[in-house]
């Protein structure tokens, strides 16, 4: 009876987790998915089910939206990427003593509230902020030059915000990462970059998969930095969903095109997975 309970332990402990996951995602999760199909009176009576809701956003300029959202969502993932290794490889083999502190700067950012951090870059990209001020002083520009309401900075944001999602997986791979491959290789007469190809990144797969889409998946949801930055010049899966499940008599469109949406995501994702595994395992088996 003693062993039973023993083995069961593990189970108790984290049964807990399980409701509270089952409470607060799949069940709705669930109810978002039921309510796509559901066609309600005005005074709000459950009428059936329905196939037009889905069937609205069928159309070229919903499908665009999607397409900017994984767009938005595929670049800050490949930024951040192109950011986070270098900074995750100094970190792991080259920071040492500095590393503790270097990790806490990362996280630190995360301990104040989101709009802290958006106020902050207004103060940064404004006509009169750092940078204008830093480049007129410098003689590169002679009149501010418009960085906010634009393109370039949502994704400056977008890169800041979402850049420790890529830095800590890859970090944690590259810790595990035995050095000694690096130094054999290039005492062998591997080339940096051959032995960066064909060694470091294939081995560290798995960190870089997590990384990239801890950033691509919440990052094709996201509403608030373009909306904040991007000044609405663009639309975005998150500004279409909030408008219509905040809105009056539109949450079942918003439940549907949150369904298409993630459909898409989906398809978009396994795809991206692929793509990343073909590009990275077969300079494995090569080498």
């Amino acid at each position: 009876m003693r062993a039973s309970l023993k083995s069961e332990k593990p189970f108790a402990i984290g049964l807990p987790a399980l409701v509270w996951q089952a409470l607060f995602f799949y069940l709705p999760l669930a109810l978002v998915f039921v309510s796509s199909f559901i066609r309600l009176s005005n005074e709000g009576k459950f009428q059936g089910f329905t196939l037009s809701h889905i069937a609205t956003f069928l159309n070229l300029i919903y499908f665009k939206v999607i397409g900017a959202s994984l767009l938005l969502a595929l670049s800050n993932a490949l930024l951040c990427f192109l950011v986070a290794f270098p900074l995750a490889y100094f970190l792991a083999f080259i920071a040492k003593g500095a590393r503790n502190i270097l990790l806490f700067l990362l996280i630190v950012p995360f301990w104040t509230n989101f709009l802290l951090h958006v106020y902050a870059w207004f103060y940064v990209l404004e006509r009169h902020g750092i940078v204008n001020t830093l480049l007129q002083k410098i003689g590169l520009i002679e009149t501010p030059i418009h960085f906010l309401n634009s393109t370039f900075a949502t994704m400056i944001m977008m890169v800041y915000y979402y850049l420790p999602f890529m830095v800590l997986p890859i970090f944690s791979a590259l810790e595990s990462f035995n050095f000694s491959l690096i130094e054999a290789s290039l005492d062998l007469g591997a080339s940096w970059n051959s032995t960066f190809r064909r060694i470091l990144l294939p081995l560290t797969r798995k960190g870089i998969i997590a990384g990239f889409f801890l950033v691509f998946i919440p990052s094709f949801g996201e509403f608030a930095i373009p909306e904040l930055m991007g000044g609405e010049r663009h639309a975005f899966v998150g500004t279409v969903v909030s408008q219509y499940i905040l809105g009056e008599g539109t949450g079942s469109l918003g439940s549907a095109f949150t369904l298409l949406s993630a459909l898409c995501l989906i398809a978009a994702a396994m795809l991206l997975y692929r793509l990343i595994n073909f590009l990275l395992i077969p300079r494995m088996r090569r080498g």
